[in-house]
């Protein structure tokens, strides 16, 4: 009579390991879920950072107090320098950046014929004030919150989307500054 090897794992034993890999698996998983989203938030948050950065330097080294009408305005380089925002931010007029959908759009001059020209933007692109958004592109998987700025520079955030474009003014209630 020959000896029986037991070398090997049982079914059950496997069906045990699988077990408490799916169990564990559960349990991670929405944890990774939120720390993307809370990621995405971070990178909108920085992109309208570095769109109110841009267009107080705008503003202040060549448009005479105007800001830029679009983001593809700000990445225009002054002569002898540098663009004013990186091109992942200006390449277009809406970028799509970390799960979020960032816009910008300008408030037009009352009189642009006596507009400055300033980097080669003629005097009726440049305008008296700016407003920039950062929306998630599937909420809630990509971004639970809303995100605008505006010429004041305070960005705000809201769960509901930006219906109002107040250029110039603070909300009127709903959307909470961000500290």
């Amino acid at each position: 009579m020959r000896a029986r090897s037991n070398e090997g794992f049982t079914l059950l034993e496997l069906l045990i390991v699988v077990a408490i890999i799916g169990i564990i698996a559960a349990i991670a998983v929405p944890g990774l879920l939120r720390a993307r989203v809370a990621g995405n938030e971070a990178s909108a948050i920085g992109s309208l950072r570095a769109i109110n950065s841009a267009q107080q330097a705008f503003s202040a080294s060549c448009a005479n107090g105007f800001y830029a009408a679009d983001l593809t305005d700000l990445y225009i380089a002054p002569l002898g320098g540098t663009p004013f925002i990186s091109p992942d931010l200006g390449a277009a007029d809406v970028v799509e950046k970390s799960g979020y959908s960032v816009t910008m759009a300008g408030e037009d001059p009352t009189n642009p014929a006596v507009l400055p020209a300033c980097n080669g933007i003629a005097g009726a692109d440049l305008d008296m004030g700016y407003y920039a958004t950062a929306a998630p592109i599937t909420a809630p998987m990509t971004g639970v919150r809303f995100f605008w700025t505006n010429t004041l520079g305070t960005i705000y955030a809201d769960t509901a989307a930006i219906a109002d474009t107040v250029v110039n003014a603070p909300p009127a209630a709903g959307p909470m500054p961000l500290q």
